[in-house]
Parts: structure tokens; sequence; C-alpha cells
């Protein structure tokens, strides 16, 4: 187990620096174009591909770090360029990671790598799980898939909604209900390829949204898609006794430790929320910056606005709320890599005050630009759209915080 420490190594110093280059001289250039198109990047993904960030390999080794730190600082860097196109770099990981989480050997090593593509053959991957009515509440799934045991195959039928490359993607990851009465537990997971195009897969409505522009959104539509057998994640046999041991807790529920189980899939969501933190403290980060900036240059009544009390005082809060934001997100980063549990929802501690630092920050970065902060002249408008999701994906501030106090007070709250 790594100790936790704030010091980055060598390797973590030169992993910050190439991607705060990129960052730069790649993405920021191109990130207002890219919001006002409301398309997805990719030139830009294309040149993360030539570059060696957007590839199955450099996620997997960022996530090796024993530290748990390198992927945090991707994040951080890569956001700090901008988030719509960052999230177009980084969204084909959750598919990836819900391979790697649900999938077999064969199935890893076949789809994993096929959602990244090559160099020169660029590829995406989605993840859809949520539905119109089942967002935060994923026990509320309608998504349907059945067995067809005539032709080895599983029929799904539904709806998925805010789905990250959704309808685009050449891999899709899709949760769907094997068992209505098992609610989440009887939910499964399936790889769909390319060819679900022709099988039944389609795009739906596509998001125009406030932030996150560049970023694709869309709705995923299942009629009668059929998906072969073996794209199953995990296998059917393997499925077949989760839900067997599912059905005999609900015969005997005093017979079966559920709460260990419940526990074990909040550490799972616990242990990827620190990502997502990491995101917004890129965009917080890139609005204190550049307020801090602008008030040391702008002059009113003949001396630099940060000469102001109001002023100077906003850019302390900032800096702190900031670097609070990063050091939690970094701890619960450090836990989740070196496998210590989230006792009192760490994971969640992280995201939601990130996000919320973030939406504050970047309030606070149009009110010290004043008019030209409320212009798309200038970005900080820009990041303050793109912080606002924060407190809404990947768990809403709500969840998180029922998340938290759940945890400290070890009761139920509903």
């Amino acid at each position: 187990m790594s100790g936790f420490t704030m010091q980055l190594d060598e390797d973590q110093l030169t992993l910050q620096k190439w991607l705060h280059e990129f960052a730069t001289d790649v993405i920021r250039p191109a990130a207002a174009e890219w919001d006002e198109r409301e398309e997805t990047p990719w030139p830009v993904i294309q040149e993360a591909a030539k570059a060696g960030i957007y590839s199955l390999d450099f996620f997997a080794q960022a996530r090796e770090d024993q530290s748990g730190l390198s992927l945090p600082i991707t994040m951080e860097e890569l956001f700090w360029g901008d988030a719509g196109i960052g999230l177009s770099i980084v969204g084909t990981t959750l598919a990836a990671a819900g391979v790697v989480a649900n999938g077999t050997f064969d199935q890893i090593v076949q789809w994993a790598p096929a959602m990244f593509g090559t160099e020169t053959d660029v590829k995406l991957g989605a993840l859809a799980v949520s539905e119109p009515n089942a967002g935060s509440d994923v026990s509320s799934m309608k998504t349907t898939a059945v067995y067809d045991e005539k032709t080895d195959e599983w029929v799904l039928n539904g709806v998925k909604t805010w789905i990250t490359n959704g309808g685009i993607a050449d891999v899709h990851v899709v949760v769907a209900s094997v068992d209505a009465e098992l609610k989440a537990r009887g939910q499964a997971s399936f790889v769909l390829g390319p060819d679900s195009k022709e099988r039944g897969l389609s795009q739906g409505q596509k998001f125009k949204k406030h932030g996150i522009r560049a970023s694709h959104t869309s709705e995923v539509i299942l009629d009668d898609c059929r998906v072969p057998g073996d794209q199953l994640l995990g296998g059917k046999e393997k499925l077949d006794e989760r839900l067997a041991r599912a059905h005999e807790r609900l015969r005997n529920p005093s017979a079966a430790a559920s709460g260990s189980r419940s526990q074990a899939a909040m550490a799972t969501f616990e242990a990827s929320r620190p990502s997502v933190g990491a995101q917004a403290v890129g965009i917080a980060r890139a609005a204190y910056e550049y307020a801090l900036e602008y008030a040391k240059t702008r002059e009113q009544f003949g001396r630099p606005i940060v000469q102001n009390q109001g002023i100077a005082f906003q850019l302390a809060d900032m800096k702190t709320k900031l670097d609070a934001a990063r050091l939690l997100v970094w701890r619960a980063a450090w836990m989740g890599r070196n496998e210590q549990p989230f006792l009192h929802g760490e994971g969640s501690m992280s995201k939601v005050y990130a996000s919320e630092a973030a939406v504050d920050i970047t309030e606070r970065a149009i009110q010290i630009l004043g008019g030209n902060g409320y212009t798309r002249e200038y970005p900080v408008e820009r990041w303050a759209r793109d912080a606002k999701i924060y407190t809404i994906f990947e768990g809403t501030s709500e969840i998180q915080r029922l998340i938290i106090s759940r945890a400290i007070s070890g009761h139920q709250i509903p």
C-alpha cells in the first residue's frame, strides 16, 4: 500500500506538465469553436490519440499508479483546458470501466481496445445506464433483456437517456433488467458492437445543453435489439448463479448478509467519484487563474482592481476552496486505489465539494470580470456553464449528501 503524500514524484510531475501543454496548445484554442458548434470535436480527439492520451493503455497506466493520483491529475489538466472537449476525450473510459468491472478476460481483451480504436482510426465508447424515469433511482430501470434460447441471443428493449457518446459510439455498454422482481439485483450489462445499429440500436434525441456542449449527449433507443449471447458481460452461467442467490435472499432475508453487498456496491460507485471531482477542480482552477490575472491587470480609479479588498478577498476565498476541493479529491483517490474503506462517504465528499466549489468559483470569476465576464469574448462564462452539470450528473449533490449522511450516522435515511 502506498502512503498518502501531497508531494508528486518525478513521473507525476512529468505527466502533469505534458498534459498541461496539450491542454494549452491543443484544447484551449479549439474550446470556443466547438462549444458554439455543439458537435463532437473529432479533430481534437484525433490529436489526443496521436499524442497517446486517447488510448486504453494511457488510462490503464494512470489507474495503475499506486498513489491513486495520476488519474485525478489527468482529469484536472484536461478539464482545465475545456470541460466539453475533456468529456469527449475521457467519456469512453466510462464504457471501458464497465467492461473491465463486469466482463470476462476474453471480453475485456476483445472490447476494451475496440472502444478507442487506433491513432489513425479513432472509435468511441458509451455507457448507457440512465433512463427517463431511472436516474438516481437505478432500481426503477425499465429497459429489459430477454434471453432467446433458440438463437442464443438477448433481446433488449427500452430507452436510455443522457448518454455521453450515445448513438455515435462504436461500442455501447448497456445495463438492462433481466429479472424485474429483483430490481437492481436483477440487472446485467451487455456490450453492443458496431453491428448493433443494424440489430435495433439507434440514436434518439440529441440534447442541446447549457454547458459541456462539445460533448455529445443523447438518447439511445433499443427496439428489439438482438445481442449475441457471448456479449453478456461475465457470461450467462455467472448471471444465473447471481440471480439464484438474489432470489434466495428474497425468500430468506435473515440468512443473507445483504448489508455487506450494498456496502460493496456503494464502494464501487464511491471509488469513481474522485475522478469526476477532479474534472470540476480543473474547471474551477481555470476560472480562478483567469480572474486573478485579470484583477492584477485591470485598472479602475488608477490602480489594479486586485488592490480592492472586495476583489482580493473573493480571490482568497476562491483559492481556498480550490485547494480544499483538490485535497478531498486526492484523499479519496488515494483511498480508492489502496482499497481503504470509504467509511464516511469520502468519495461523495470529494465530488459534492468539488462540484459546488466549481460553481461558486466560476460565478465569482464572472463577477470579478464584470460585464466582460458575461460575454462570450471571455471564457469565464463558458466555464460557469460547464461547472453547473457537476452538481447534477454522476450523482446529484443531494445523492452525495444522502450517501455521506447514511455513512456517518449509520441510519438508513430515506
